[in-house]
């Protein structure tokens, strides 16, 4: 039996009936049989039931399950410097808000509910409603639903499909105008900026400075180096738009 659960499980048109209670997994993870749509999702989410450890996500009718653990050298490295990188442009123009990841983002019209790597929004995006906070039961924000202005998705080995298609098609539906989409496990980091069309996200053409960004108003180099334990470390780089 293999020690993780990784892939999809086909979220039924209607409540199964008698057949079965729950899914259970690995004996570590009970998903009730209600689970059909994204509404459903969101209750399980926020109830006392949802699981403290693995990650769920609900994507266009199937429920995506990884119970695998974050992996250090090619992925929390490169999402700290990434936070790293979006901490010191608000440092000196906090022109919005930069969340980390863990905090579940719903979209009712992409059939959507998933928790990024990080995402971004305008003060002016949450005023006109186009984000909204949603409150978990014991208080606290819990969740955000509707469209940031922009995502970020670090693959790993167990998360290539639903980050490179999966997500790809439906944060454009959302309407996110940024999807930065990054693979730092072969020797040459991969980092995209792919940009909303009404058709397709359409990757942003480097510059000399790096990778431009409409929404951030800066270009955009991520870079790898090696720690002195001969390990990958990461450094995203900043420059002004060419």
């Amino acid at each position: 039996m293999p020690t993780t659960f990784t892939g999809e499980v086909p979220g039924p048109a209607k409540p199964p009936g008698g057949h079965y209670d729950a899914l259970i997994i690995e004996d570590r993870v009970r998903i009730p049989a209600w689970v059909t749509d994204l509404a459903s999702f969101r209750r399980w989410a926020h109830s006392d039931d949802y699981p403290e450890t693995g990650e769920f996500a609900y994507l266009g009718g199937k429920l995506w399950v990884d119970l695998s653990r974050e992996e250090l050298l090619t992925h929390n490295r490169v999402k700290v410097a990434f936070t790293g990188a979006f901490v010191i442009v608000l440092q000196n123009d906090p022109f919005g808000e930069f969340v980390a990841d863990r905090m579940r983002l719903s979209n009712p019209e992409a059939d959507l509910s998933v928790e990024p790597d990080g995402l971004f929004y305008f003060w002016s995006t949450a005023q006109s409603g186009k984000l909204r906070f949603v409150e978990g039961a014991r208080g606290g924000i819990m969740e955000l639903e509707g469209t940031p202005d922009l995502v970020l998705e670090i693959v790993s080995a167990t998360s290539v499909g639903k980050d490179t298609v999966r997500l790809r098609e439906l944060y454009r539906r959302a309407g996110v105008t940024e999807y930065w989409l990054v693979d730092a496990r072969g020797p040459e980091p991969r980092f995209e900026i792919l940009r909303h069309t009404p058709t397709d996200y359409v990757a942003a053409e480097p510059q000399a400075n790096g990778l431009p960004s409409a929404v951030l108003g800066r270009a955009f180099q991520l870079i790898r180096t090696t720690n002195p334990l001969g390990q990958p470390q990461f450094e995203v780089r900043m420059g002004q738009l060419g």
